[in-house]
């Protein structure tokens, strides 16, 4: 559990790294992973632009899959969930919690700016 420091009272629940889930999320981002490099090695914006666009999507999926709960937070009236945070919560704190998964990971600080 991390308790947030951009939303005080906020606690993220993160699932912790195993073998399986280790296994799971590495199928999960294989052809995101190869898809981000093929446009990032384009030179015009177009280019780009899919890059980022795919580099948003593996966040996307790096939350789905290791955001357990949010605790503290209403999104819109309800109690956040992992998917309410990601479509309608605080964005510094979707960052916040991307980290945190990174981090669980086991990636290195130029890893989880990717």
């Amino acid at each position: 559990m991390v308790a947030s420091e951009s939303t005080p009272g906020v606690e993220l629940v993160i699932a912790r790294m195993s073998f399986g889930r280790r296994l799971d999320l590495m199928r999960r981002v294989r052809d995101l992973a190869a898809r981000i490099e093929y446009f990032e090695a384009g030179r015009d914006e177009k280019n780009r632009m899919e890059a980022s666009l795919l580099g948003a999507e593996m966040d996307r999926l790096y939350l789905t899959w290791g955001l357990e709960e949010v605790r503290g937070l209403m999104v819109d009236g309800v109690a956040a969930t992992p998917e309410t945070l990601v479509e309608r919560g605080p964005e510094e704190l979707v960052h916040e919690a991307l980290t945190a998964i990174k981090a669980e990971c086991g990636l290195s600080e130029e890893e989880r700016k990717n």
